[in-house]
């Protein structure tokens, strides 16, 4: 086994396109019928903090400067910033059945002027002008493809080098990789910014601590 074989995750269904189309059209249906809207991974409570920490930390213009959360699934991390009065908002998801439900949530919340579209993040025309990425768990997501998972992140580190703008910020939330291993996936286009402090999370009916919230600034 190489060691590029060896740093990789062991491969998952979590990883694959199907498998959150699944997941997603089963939330939608209970969105319609009780209102759930399903999942939040790694807890609501550490999701506000992050937000939070966003807010007071990055010096950003809430009017101006573009926040897009990558792999925006529900679209509640959407929700929870434009409590804190963002205003230029964008979600992208590459599940069809995500994204639907996202606008379902956020029509429910009286925000119809979130911009969303369905757009993989390895195959992207966004355009390069954002000032902060938010990813809760898509690069985790990537890194489990079944299917040559490593090229997989280094496009994924490519392009959102790529969609940021000059010294913008990534905030990345994992569960799979510690802070050590983000460092090495991330070196040759960003430097460690920030590492923001955690809590126990909630996911999928299991409890847990293992996860690193780093924020990267763009070099």
């Amino acid at each position: 086994m190489t060691e590029q074989e060896s740093e990789e995750l062991a491969a998952s269904n979590l990883g694959t396109l199907e498998y959150w189309e699944n997941a997603y059209a089963q939330e939608l249906d209970n969105f319609r019928d009780h209102g759930d809207v399903g999942e939040i991974w790694f807890g609501t409570v550490n999701s506000r903090k992050v937000v939070r920490w966003i807010t007071m930390k990055l010096d950003l213009n809430k009017e101006n400067d573009k926040i897009i959360d990558v792999g925006c699934g529900n679209a509640m991390t959407l929700v929870e910033l434009a409590k804190q009065g963002f205003a230029n908002l964008t979600g992208v998801d590459y599940s069809q059945k995500a994204v639907d439900l996202a606008r379902m949530v956020l029509n429910n919340n009286n925000l119809p002027n979130v911009k969303l579209e369905v757009c993989d993040i390895l195959n992207n025309t966004l355009s390069h002008d954002f000032k902060v990425v938010h990813d809760k768990g898509t690069y985790d997501a990537i890194s489990l493809n079944p299917e040559d998972p490593a090229t997989k992140r280094q496009k994924y580190v490519e392009n959102i080098h790529r969609i940021l703008s000059s010294k913008g910020y990534l905030v990345l939330i994992s569960c799979n990789w510690t802070k050590e291993e983000l460092l090495k996936h991330f070196a040759n286009h960003f430097e460690l910014e920030s590492e923001l402090p955690t809590d126990t999370f909630q996911f999928g009916g299991q409890t847990g601590n293992t996860v690193t919230q780093l924020v990267f600034r763009k070099k």
